[in-house]
């Protein structure tokens, strides 16, 4: 069982994104210590320090259910896709370790997803 992110525009052709409930959890770890703090220390994570705290685009994703809660929406969408899609594209020098090539494929994978909602002027869905 996992959680998979897709557009809300009812064709299942559509392209999604998909983790484990703990990938995905790592995939927002990730996030988090890229814009510089980390989720441990967020409400709602276990910490206490407010989301308020943080200046980052990518705050909606990062601040949200895993699964059952809103739909991130086109505007949401919108405001995320230049920080991830900066993230994604960052060039590493060397060989990139397995996992931080594979938190790079979601992000890409993701970035291509909300970009379609965009477009499209669709939510994204956390199903």
């Amino acid at each position: 069982m996992g959680l998979v992110l897709f557009p809300g525009d009812d064709d299942t052709s559509s392209p999604d994104v998909s983790w484990s409930y703990t990938g995905f959890g790592v995939f927002r770890e990730w996030l988090a210590r890229a814009e510089g703090f980390t989720l441990d220390e967020m409400r709602g994570f276990g910490g206490s320090r407010p989301w308020s705290d943080v200046t980052t685009a990518l705050a909606p994703l990062l601040d949200h259910p895993d699964d059952d809660g809103p739909e991130l929406t086109p505007i949401q969408c919108a405001a995320i896709l230049p920080r991830l899609q900066e993230l994604a594209d960052q060039c590493h020098e060397g060989s990139v370790a397995p996992f931080l090539q594979q938190h790079i494929d979601h992000a890409r994978q993701l970035a291509i997803v909300l970009q379609l909602c965009v477009e499209k002027d669709v939510d994204l869905v956390f199903g």
